[in-house]
């Protein structure tokens, strides 16, 4: 089950979920995410927390932070954008992450 925290800035949620043994940074591909060579496909990895940052005056700074621990036992971060920069990606990996476009 995901937990959503706050924190004060994307920079606070980072620093708390590598104290946290979040330690690898992961990142998107479009069916999968990605840490070096290694690619995890929807049902190899669980998101444990997620911190949701919204900008006060522009769209563009909204993110997520996401502390995700894999099947493989690799625990580690994933931020993403949010709105029309956002990478393309499946529509499973879309409904695990819960983005809304």
């Amino acid at each position: 089950m995901k937990r959503t925290h706050q924190y004060g800035t994307i920079t606070e949620a980072i620093n708390a979920y590598r104290q946290k043994g979040f330690v690898v940074d992961f990142n998107l591909e479009e069916n999968c995410i990605i840490c070096g060579n290694d690619k995890y496909n929807v049902d190899d990895f669980e998101i444990i927390e997620v911190y949701h940052y919204e900008g006060m005056t522009d769209p563009a700074d909204e993110a997520t932070v996401y502390a995700i621990a894999s099947n493989k036992g690799v625990k580690g971060i994933l931020v993403t954008g949010y709105g029309p920069n956002i990478e393309p990606m499946s529509a499973a990996l879309l409904q695990k992450l819960n983005f809304q476009k």
